[in-house]
């Protein structure tokens, strides 16, 4: 298994991640992620990979990879989609120096899953924006 760890651009927290996708799952019916390079390693990523996802600067969530196909973007440029699994999986955060592109992320190095907040009592009374600065410190 593999993972992949991509930037996620104009993000502003792990809900504004949801919202946007809701949004394209809606238009586009299915979720997908379109880059310019095809992972080599395609066959260890479709092995149970996901795409971790790293907003203002921290790891905060991954989705998991469902396929990778060959694409063409809306200008005709071909390109590559991995198509996304809907849920959006909140990480235990660590902070990450920006990169560009994707980068393939080893299973050993990729952060934990948060635990359920309602498990941890009162923390999903929080707000976002205060779990996700809790998360980037590496606190939660």
């Amino acid at each position: 298994m593999l993972h992949i760890i991509k930037l996620s651009v104009g993000v502003r927290d792990i809900d504004h991640l949801r919202e946007v996708q809701a949004e394209r799952l809606a238009t586009r019916g299915r979720l997908f992620h379109r880059t310019r390079m095809t992972p080599r390693r395609r066959d260890e990523i479709l092995d149970g990979g996901s795409i971790y996802w790293v907003i203002n600067g921290s790891l905060l969530a991954r989705q998991r990879i469902l396929d990778i196909v060959d694409d063409t973007r809306d200008d005709g440029t071909p390109c590559t989609a991995l198509i996304l699994d809907p849920e959006v999986v909140p990480l235990a955060g660590r902070p990450t120096r920006p990169f560009q592109g994707w980068r393939y992320l080893d299973p050993e190095d990729a952060p934990p899953d948060m635990p359920d907040l309602g498990a941890i009592a009162g923390l999903d009374r929080l707000p976002a924006a205060m779990r996700q600065e809790l998360r980037a410190l590496c606190l939660l």
